[in-house]
Formats: structure tokens, sequence, C-alpha cells
């Protein structure tokens, strides 16, 4: 018999500093933000929405890496 899968499990890592939302901001006690949703936190962007919504981030854009 198959095991279901844990729900309590962490979220699906983005890589939030390849978003194009994630920034980090001057504020030593939140240093790193989100545009999409606008906020700031004291971890990754992808947590805090796990932490609000127990779901993956659904904003996650690439960031546009042209040389140009």
């Amino acid at each position: 018999m198959a095991l279901d899968k844990d729900v309590t499990q962490q979220p699906q890592r983005p890589e939030c500093q390849r978003c194009k939302f994630y920034y980090v901001t001057w504020d030593p006690n939140f240093p790193y933000g989100c545009r999409a949703f606008g906020f700031k936190s004291k971890v990754a962007p992808y947590l805090e929405v796990y932490s609000a919504s127990q779901t993956s981030c659904l904003k996650f854009e690439p960031r546009n890496r042209d040389n140009g």
C-alpha cells in the first residue's frame, strides 16, 4: 500500500532570487521583499506566502536576464 504524501512538508521552493518581483531591502530587520505581494520579510518571501496560504507562490515570474 502506497503512503500518501505528507502535507506537513515544506513547499516546493521557488527560487525567489530568480523572480522578477524579489528584491533586497535596506531594512536590516526585514531584508527580503516581494513586489508582487507588497511585503518585506525576515525570511525568503516564498516561506511567508506558504505560511499565510499553505500553497506555493503563484506569482513567481523569472527575471529577464538580457545582457543588453
